[in-house]
C-alpha cells in the first residue's frame, strides 16, 4: 500500500475519469471529422474500470508488475500516463487519429508504457498467465535468478470470458503450477449487444476454483457496507443481491428518484429500511446504490492490499458500466457517447472550468501536494519499464547433407547439435510444443536439455527401467515446455517468451513446433504475438499433401500465404538441409535485432529491425545436392531465392519451386531441357521475402530512386521477355504465381487448391498436378516451343 491517502486516490480517480472522457469527446465532437464517421472510444467501458485502475496503479503495483489492460479501458490507461507525464497532449488530442493515441493499448504504436498490447479480446488476458510461466522459467536459471518476481495482471472485461482461449489458458496454468497472476474482472454485466445472463458470476467462481485460483468477490463499496450496518441494512443488501442485472442497470440510468420509488415499492413501509432510504437525498441514494465494490477506489485498494501470497487470484469486481456519467447503466452505452449537451452538464458536475479541459490538475485544490504524492507512487518510480538484453552470439551451424534427409529431420539434427554444445545461445533456447514434441523431431533436444518444471519430477519409465526413446525428466533447469493440444496456448507462450528481453531484461530464444495445418488454429494468437513485436521461431511441420497418408485434415494448403501476409514474421520453406542450416543461423541473429528499419539497398528488406521467423518443413526425405559453400547460394537462401540451375541466354522456360517439390521440379527441368533451350531452375526458399523486397523496391522507385532493384528483380532481369515461368509448390499456387509480374513473364502456376486426401506422395502429387510429369505436360501444352522428345514416364 502506498502513502497516498484515500482522498488523494479519489482525486486521481476523478481526474482520470474526466481526462479519458474528454479525450473521447474531443475526438468525436470537437476535432474536425474528415471522414464524416463516428470515431468512437468506449466512454462507458472506460468509466466502469476507472476506480479499479486507480487503486491498482496508484496503490498496489510495483515496477516489476506487468498489466494487460482490457481494450476498452484504453482511454483510462492513456489518461493515467498523461497525468504522470508519460503521454503528450498532442497525441491525446489526436486520439484514434494518425500517429495519435491508439484505440487499444499497443506496445509498438503508443509512446507510453504499455506492457502487453490488447485488442483481440481474451488474448491479453491469457498472455499474462504465460508471461508468469516465462518469469518462473527465467528465475529458475542461473542467468536469471536475480530478476525480481512481479505479478502478471490482466484487467478483464466480463464479456471476454466468452472467449474459449481463456479456458485453454486456465487449464495450462493449472498444469504448470501457475502463480503471481491476477485477473481482475470488470463485472459490469453489459456487453456490446446487451446485458449478460443472470447468475454468470456463480459459473465464473466455480471455473476458477476448479483450476486452483483464489476467487475474491468485490461486490459492495464502502458506502454500501456502511449502509448495511445501519438498521434495515440487511434488507437493502438482500434486495441488491436479488435484483436482476437488467433492472439494476435500468434504475442506474434513471437516477435517484426512481431508485427511491422502486425501493419503496419493493420493500414497503418497513420502518428501519424506510428510515435508511429517507435519510438520503435522491443524489445520495443514487450514489449509494451505484457504489458497487469495483466502483469504490477505497474498497479496491484495500482488497488488493489484503493479498499476501503468490497464488493466482481472480477478482470479481462488480461495477456499473458508464459509472459516474450521464450514460451509466443504459443498455446501449457500450458504443454510445455523451452528446454535446450531456457533456456540457457533466463538465459542470465535474467542476472543470471552460478552457481547462486538458489541464492535468484542473479541480485540484493543492496541485503541488498531489504532484508530490504522484512522485512517490512505486509503480511509476523507475520510469518507463522497457528493458533490453545483449544479443547472443550465434555459433556456426553446419549440417552434413550427403544422404537423403527431410527438412524436419534436419531441424531436429541442428537443435540436437546445439544441445551438445555449451554456447550461450543454446543455454537461452526454450522449445515448446502442443503435444507434438516427438513427432516434430524435438525429441533429441528434449532428452539432452530436459523439460521445465518448478519442481523436480522423475520419469517413471526410466525409474522402472522401461525402454523408451523419450527421457521425460522435469527439472527447473529444463529447456522445453510441454503444452497440451491447444495451438492458441502455443502462440501465446511464444509471444510471452518472445518479449522476455523487454519485460524481464533477460533474453530467451523461443522455438515452437506445431503441425503446419494447425498454424491456422492459433492464427489469432500468432498475429497477436507479432503485433507486439515478440521474437520467436515457429516451425510448421509436417506440411502439405506431402504428408500423404494423414489425409486432408492434416494437410496444409494456405499456410504459405499466411506466412507471406503476416507482418513481423519472415517465412521460409527450404527444400534442402543445407538451406535450412543457413536460414536458421541467420534467423537466430534476426530474432535479436532491434535496428531503425532503414531498408537494405541490396534487397530492400528491412532486416535490421528484426522479427520472428516461420519455417514450413516436411517429413519427406529427399536426395541432397551435396556440399555447397558459394556465397550466391548462402545469401540467396536467406534473401529468398537462388539459381539451382542457371538459365542460359536463350532460356525458354524457368521452373521456380518452393519446398518439398524440389525433386519433381529438378526432374521436370531435365526432361524439358531435351526439347527446350537453356532451361533454368529457381530455388525459392522464401516467397515472403522475395515479395516484400519487390514491393519495397517499387515504392523506392516511385519516390525517385530509379536504381532501386530487389533481389527477385535482379534474378529475373536477364531472362528473355518471351521466357515462360512455371511455378510449383505443395501449397496454394498464389504463393508463387505473382513472380510473372516482376518483369513481365507469362506464368503457369501449379500447386494445391483443394483439400487433400490419403494416398502415397506419388498419388497425391500426380492428382494435384505438382509431379514432374504434370509440370512437363503443362509446359508442353501451355507454352509455345519445341515439343519434348518424350513424355515423362508414369
Amino acid at each position: 500500500m502506498t502513502a497516498l491517502a484515500p482522498a488523494q486516490l479519489k482525486t486521481i480517480e476523478q481526474r482520470l475519469l474526466w481526462l479519458s472522457h474528454w479525450m473521447i469527446h474531443n475526438a468525436n465532437h470537437i476535432r474536425p471529422k474528415v471522414d464524416g464517421i463516428k470515431v468512437g472510444g468506449h466512454q462507458a467501458s472506460s468509466a466502469s474500470m476507472v476506480s479499479i485502475m486507480t487503486a491498482l496503479y496508484f496503490s498496489a503495483l510495483r515496477p516489476e508488475d506487468r498489466v494487460a489492460v482490457k481494450p476498452h479501458a484504453s482511454p483510462i490507461f492513456h489518461a493515467m500516463q498523461y497525468l504522470m507525464g508519460h503521454q503528450t497532449r498532442e497525441k491525446m488530442e489526436n486520439f484514434r487519429g494518425f500517429h495519435g493515441v491508439q484505440s487499444y493499448p499497443s506496445r509498438t504504436k503508443d509512446i507510453d508504457d504499455v506492457d502487453f498490447s490488447t485488442g483481440s479480446v481474451g488474448l491479453g488476458v491469457a498472455v499474462t498467465s504465460f508471461a508468469s510461466l516465462v518469469q518462473d522459467y527465467i528465475t529458475a536459471k542461473s542467468w536469471g535468478a536475480e530478476v525480481d518476481l512481479g505479478r502478471m495482471v490482466a484487467l478483464v472485461g466480463d464479456a471476454e470470458l466468452d472467449e474459449g482461449n481463456i479456458y485453454e489458458a486456465l487449464q495450462e496454468g493449472w498444469k504448470n503450477d501457475l502463480r503471481n497472476t491476477w485477473w481482475i474482472i470488470d463485472y459490469n454485466r453489459q456487453s456490446l449487444d446487451g446485458v449478460v445472463r443472470e447468475g454468470l458470476f456463480k459459473r465464473i467462481e466455480q471455473i476458477f476454483d476448479a483450476f486452483g485460483w483464489d476467487v475474491v468477490k468485490v461486490k459492495y463499496g464502502a458506502l454500501q457496507r456502511a449502509a448495511f450496518d445501519e438498521p434495515g441494512g440487511d434488507k437493502l443488501r438482500d434486495w441488491i443481491d436479488n435484483c436482476p442485472n437488467q433492472l439494476y442497470s435500468a434504475l442506474t440510468f434513471m437516477g435517484g428518484a426512481v431508485w427511491r420509488e422502486r425501493l419503496m415499492e419493493a420493500l414497503g413501509d418497513q420502518g428501519d429500511i424506510t428510515a435508511l432510504i429517507d435519510a438520503r437525498s435522491d443524489e445520495e441514494l443514487a450514489e449509494l446504490m451505484e457504489n458497487l465494490g469495483g466502483n469504490c477506489v477505497q474498497t479496491m485498494a484495500e482488497t488488493f492490499d489484503a493479498i499476501d501470497h503468490d497464488r493466482p487470484v481472480c477478482f470479481l469486481a462488480y461495477t456499473i458500466k458508464g459509472w459516474g456519467t450521464p450514460i451509466a447503466g443504459h443498455k446501449d452505452n457500450h458504443g454510445g457517447l455523451m452528446n454535446k449537451s450531456q457533456m456540457a452538464e457533466w463538465q459542470k458536475h465535474m467542476g472543470v472550468a471552460e478552457g481547462e479541459e486538458w489541464e492535468k490538475f484542473a479541480t485540484v485544490e493543492d496541485p503541488d501536494t498531489l504532484q508530490a504524492a504522484l512522485d512517490r507512487v512505486p509503480f511509476f518510480a523507475k520510469g518507463r519499464r522497457r528493458y533490453g538484453d545483449a544479443a547472443l552470439p550465434v555459433p556456426q551451424i553446419d549440417l552434413s547433407s550427403d544422404r537423403e534427409i527431410s527438412t524436419q529431420m534436419a531441424f531436429g539434427k541442428i537443435l540436437d547439435d546445439l544441445s551438445k554444445g555449451d554456447s550461450d545461445l543454446a543455454a537461452r533456447i526454450v522449445t515448446m510444443s502442443p503435444d507434438v514434441t516427438g513427432t516434430t523431431n524435438l525429441g533429441p533436444w528434449v532428452n539432452r536439455r530436459k523439460l521445465f518444471a518448478r519442481k523436480e519430477q522423475a520419469d517413471t519409465f526410466i525409474n522402472e527401467k522401461i525402454p523408451s526413446t523419450a527421457k521425460w525428466e522435469f527439472t527447473p533447469k529444463g529447456q522445453h515446455i510441454e503444452l497440451g493440444i491447444a495451438e492458441m496456448n502455443l502462440f501465446l507462450l511464444l509471444g510471452a517468451a518472445g518479449l522476455s528481453h523487454s519485460l524481464f531484461g533477460k533474453r530467451v530464444i523461443p522455438i515452437g513446433t506445431v503441425y503446419d495445418p494447425f498454424v491456422a488454429r492459433g492464427l489469432d494468437a500468432l498475429n497477436y504475438a507479432c503485433y507486439q513485436d515478440a521474437r520467436f521461431m515457429i516451425v510448421g511441420t509436417p506440411s502439405g499433401v506431402t504428408l500423404a497418408p494423414e489425409g486432408g485434415a492434416h494437410q496444409s494448403i494456405g499456410t504459405p500465404l499466411i506466412g507471406m501476409s503476416q507482418d513481423g514474421l519472415a517465412s521460409f520453406e527450404p527444400a534442402f538441409a543445407d538451406e535450412l542450416a543457413v536460414i536458421m543461423q541467420w534467423a537466430f541473429d534476426y530474432l535479436q535485432r532491434d535496428g531503425e528499419g532503414d531498408p537494405d539497398e541490396r534487397t530492400w528488406l528491412r532486416d535490421e529491425t528484426g522479427g520472428s521467423v516461420y519455417l514450413r518443413l516436411t517429413t519427406n526425405p529427399i536426395e541432397q545436392p551435396g556440399k555447397r559453400v558459394d556465397e550466391d547460394f548462402r545469401q540467396g537462401a536467406i534473401d529468398g531465392a537462388y539459381w539451382l540451375r542457371k538459365p542460359g541466354p536463350n532460356c525458354d522456360v524457368v521452373i521456380a519451386y518452393q519446398g518439398a517439390v524440389a525433386p519433381e521440379a529438378i526432374k521436370a527441368a531435365g526432361r524439358i531441357a531435351e526439347g527446350r533451350r537453356d532451361v533454368g531452375v529457381l530455388a525459392v526458399t522464401s516467397a515472403d521475402r522475395l515479395n516484400a523486397g519487390w514491393t519495397a523496391a517499387q515504392r523506392a522507385r516511385a519516390r525517385g530512386n530509379a536504381a532501386a532493384e530487389s533481389h527477385i528483380e535482379a534474378l529475373l532481369s536477364e531472362l528473355p521477355r518471351d521466357c515462360k515461368l512455371v511455378t510449383v509448390i505443395d501449397g496454394h499456387p498464389a504463393t508463387l504465381s505473382w513472380l510473372g509480374s516482376v518483369v513481365g513473364h507469362q506464368t503457369v502456376p501449379l500447386g494445391v487448391e483443394h483439400f487433400g486426401q490419403t494416398g502415397t506422395i506419388a498419388d497425391l502429387y500426380k492428382h494435384y498436378g505438382i509431379d514432374a510429369r504434370s509440370i512437363v505436360e503443362k509446359v508442353q501444352a501451355l507454352t509455345p516451343g519445341r515439343r519434348m522428345l518424350h513424355r515423362v514416364a508414369s
